[in-house]
């Protein structure tokens, strides 16, 4: 976006970091302040639920694989998989909760599957997406505002019959799905968008977790992005590095500069940075949103994303004081209604949207 259009946004967001807008607009689109659980509890459950779902697995939903294709504009046709669940009996068979996972993830991530039965317990079905090359089978790789893999599922014509559909996005999943939405011209069928431990603001995002702090998980990402990009050495040689060289990048800044920048037209880091941020386009999104932040994440700091869901009034904001990066306590109550899960609450929302 130009910076004339993005200008009354950035303003919006110094007043916000000024104090002058904070106060009035968090007490619109946040629960009541609830006491801090302590600067380890946003570890305990970005690492928990993960470590817990790799040593007791429990069974993925009944589900089919999705194929369609993107057509991308230097490779040509791409595949794109997923995992697609049908509404059990009884559900509403016309909608459809399309989850979009984060950045080194893919449809396998335990809170898509998370994600996927809630969309069953809701009476829905659902759709666990695969951004280009996240299902590790070598077709490219991707960034996070790259919307046209989301487009293409949302055209493909065996998902036609449905006639809502609920966007449910997890940290990067949730800033690609902030981006269709503000682009406009998005499929009518998209109801509502539900975005959890999203970022807005990749330079700010990636300065942070480039830090010592952000070491561990930082790594975590990376290291995703690596198998990624070594599935797609096997078969091309597109990419701007290799899986030798790749190894050697310790910095998600490191990883834009050399990979996402290069691959995919930008002039570097900054300049990928600055043109896909969702931050300055949220005031553009015209269709009922939600922001989950968690105040203890670790990975997307709150700091960094509050500003801008502060001014963006037209995007509902829930900050929890409990939960980590996109793990909660089951017994996390967002204030939106319904019961459950937070995933299961924001099901909740996308449904009725208030």
């Amino acid at each position: 976006p130009s910076e004339d259009r993005a200008s009354p946004m950035a303003r919006r967001v110094k007043d916000a970091r000024d104090g002058l807008s904070r106060g009035s607009l968090r007490a619109m689109s946040s629960p009541p302040a609830a006491r801090s659980p302590g600067r380890l509890h946003g570890h305990r459950w970005t690492l928990g639920p993960f470590l817990e779902a790799q040593v007791t697995p429990r069974p993925a939903p009944p589900s089919r694989l999705f194929r369609t294709v993107v057509r991308d504009p230097t490779l040509g046709p791409l595949p794109l998989t997923g995992r697609r669940t049908v509404a059990p009996p009884g559900g509403e068979a016309d909608t459809l909760v399309l989850i979009v996972h984060g950045l080194g993830g893919s449809e396998r991530s335990y809170y898509a599957l998370r994600a996927a039965r809630a969309a069953a317990r809701a009476g829905l079905a659902s759709l666990r997406m695969n951004h280009r090359g996240a299902d590790r089978r070598g077709a490219d790789s991707y960034h996070a505002g790259l919307t046209d893999d989301v487009r293409a599922v949302l055209a493909t014509p065996s998902l036609a019959r449905f006639t809502t559909v609920l966007l449910l996005g997890f940290s990067m999943g949730g800033h690609v799905s902030f981006r269709l939405l503000a682009e406009g011209d998005v499929d009518e069928r998209v109801k509502a968008l539900g975005a959890v431990c999203a970022p807005v603001d990749l330079r700010a995002g990636a300065d942070e977790i480039d830090q010592p702090k952000g070491k561990f998980y930082r790594t975590n990402v990376l290291n995703g992005l690596r198998e990624i990009l070594g599935a797609v050495a096997t078969r091309s040689d597109h990419l701007p590095l290799g899986p030798r060289e790749a190894r050697r990048i310790g910095t998600l800044r490191a990883w834009d500069e050399r990979v996402v920048a290069p691959r995919f037209g930008f002039r570097n880091a900054d300049d990928y940075y600055a043109r896909m941020a969702a931050g300055p386009v949220l005031d553009r999104i015209r269709r009922p949103t939600l922001a989950v932040v968690a105040e203890q994440d670790p990975m997307v700091y709150t700091h960094v994303v509050r500003p801008w869901f502060d001014a963006a009034p037209n995007v509902r904001t829930v900050y929890s004081a409990r939960g980590g990066h996109v793990g909660f306590p089951p017994d996390t109550n967002l204030g939106l209604g319904g019961e459950g899960a937070v995933e299961d609450q924001v099901i909740h929302w996308l449904r009725d949207p208030h």
